[in-house]
């Protein structure tokens, strides 16, 4: 049996998943870092270290190219050594040790499921969810959901048809919600 291709991003309440001008040297845009501190929690035991230590288990990643580069490619290791599978309009370097680069989106998540086996595969970018979303190959959100309106930014979700989800879970931590979704199909 075969994990799930999961996303895993944290949001404002107004749904954008960094702040304006995300780039190098501020790569949550501004304001954007406020989504992340409830991350302070994730060694303990509630909810929002439940919620860590499930995607420190996954067994590979997928993440959109801008995500890629603006975590400065993770350092070849996003965590445990595991697959990086990145999905890119152009592979212009060789990538390092366990990335792969891939143009296809299905052979990605092909490659990816393989590589995880029984294990969730996590996805980071909301490019990426995009992709995947619209071909059909995401099979939940697990959305962070911290309570901040930054009013402008990058958004998660955009355009697109409609698109039914199924509330699996909520867990509430401190400063923060986290939901999972399954796609419906």
């Amino acid at each position: 049996m075969t994990g799930p291709i999961r996303l895993y991003m944290t949001m404002s309440l107004d749904g954008f998943v960094a702040g304006p001008d995300d780039r190098r040297g501020q790569e949550l845009g501004r304001g954007g870092g406020r989504l992340f501190t409830w991350l302070d929690d994730r060694f303990g035991d509630g909810p929002s270290g439940q919620v860590y230590a499930e995607a420190s288990a996954t067994g590979a990643v997928i993440a959109g190219r801008r995500t890629y580069e603006l975590a400065g490619r993770w350092g070849g290791d996003h965590h445990d050594g595991v697959p990086i599978h990145v999905l890119t309009r152009h592979p212009d370097d060789t990538p390092p040790g366990s990335v792969r680069y891939f143009t296809d989106v299905v052979a990605c998540v092909e490659q990816a499921r393989a590589a995880a086996g029984s294990r969730a595969v996590m996805v980071h970018g909301a490019s990426a969810a995009q992709s995947l979303l619209t071909a059909g190959l995401l099979d939940e959100l697990e959305l962070h959901v911290v309570p901040v309106l930054l009013g402008a930014g990058r958004r998660l979700f955009g355009g697109g048809g409609p698109v039914e989800l199924d509330l699996v879970r909520w867990l509430a931590g401190r400063d923060v919600l986290h939901l999972r979704y399954a796609v419906c199909r």
